[in-house]
């Protein structure tokens, strides 16, 4: 049986003014995580913003932050094809991460046939040394059929699957980790079986995520029907925007160091950010007594 991998946070990747990956931003926001009790820290996510950064600069900040984070490290190895990632991948298990997160190759679609061979060559060029978690990421790479990840789970060679299908059930039938990957159905997913969480909420509200998430593990319907409702009313309003523009904001609000935006704001876009920055300004005393 899959062990319980908690809430993961998928962690925002903080800029300087000139672009550069800020790591000095990073490690304080490491620091805030564990704070905050997260079980684990997954770098380089899509809510990381992975393609933005150089093979450099991703396998420095993994091999700094396992150093320095007090949870274990997960690290984001999708790139654009399959010897990158295989690169960033060694190096993370070198540096002594809990696991990597593969998606499907960015920017081009492909056939399923294709996404099949591709982690069957990445994890036979591994060859072991650190676990493989599926990274099913439908809304930035093509998405991975629940068939094709059914195959491929049941080689044995992957840890786990993270999905945002809450289909816990599906993968039942193997020893393998399903990670919720969507916040808005983590209710659903937790509740069908799955194993934890790679939330992005929780960079900006990892109060109320783990909140949420203890309340399902040990049955409190009240705070369950509770804190849900909260993160769904913080959701709801955060999905007007493109990800990781709303976390930003929120973190950033919240004292923490994040850096600026990857794309230029039209004045239309920038207005309701400051509505839902001054919502969230009142809203965040609330969020504060969980």
């Amino acid at each position: 049986m899959a062990e319980d991998h908690g809430v993961i946070v998928a962690a925002l990747t903080p800029r300087s003014k000139k672009g550069e990956l800020d790591f000095g931003a990073a490690f304080d926001l490491i620091d805030h995580y564990c704070a905050a009790r997260v079980r684990a820290i997954a770098l380089f996510t899509a809510a990381g913003e992975y393609p933005a950064f150089s093979l450099e600069e991703r396998k420095r900040l993994v091999y700094l932050a396992t150093r320095r984070s007090r949870v274990p490290i997960y690290a984001g190895v999708g790139s654009i094809g399959l010897d990158d990632s295989l690169c960033l991948a060694r190096e993370a298990g070198r540096a002594g991460a809990a696991g990597v997160l593969l998606p499907p190759p960015h920017f081009f679609r492909y056939q399923q046939e294709e996404i099949r061979e591709f982690y069957l060559q990445f994890a036979r060029q591994m060859g072991g040394g650190v676990r493989i978690y599926l990274a099913n990421t439908p809304g930035v790479t093509t998405p991975i059929a629940a068939e094709t990840a059914r195959d491929l789970l049941a080689t044995g060679d992957f840890a786990g699957i993270e999905d945002p299908c809450a289909m816990a059930g599906y993968f039942a039938a193997w020893p393998v980790a399903y990670l919720s990957g969507d916040d808005r159905n983590m209710v659903e997913s937790r509740l069908s079986g799955a194993h934890g969480l790679l939330s992005s909420a929780a960079c900006a509200v990892p109060e109320l995520v783990l909140a949420l998430d203890c309340a399902l593990r040990t049955g409190d319907r009240e705070k369950t029907v509770r804190f849900e409702s909260m993160l769904q009313d913080f959701l709801a309003r955060a999905r007007e925007f493109p990800i990781p523009l709303p976390l930003k904001m929120a973190a950033g609000l919240r004292g923490i160091q994040v850096g600026g935006q990857l794309v230029p704001l039209s004045p239309g876009c920038q207005r309701k950010l400051d509505a839902f920055s001054e919502w969230f300004r009142g809203w965040l005393p609330a969020l504060q007594r969980l």
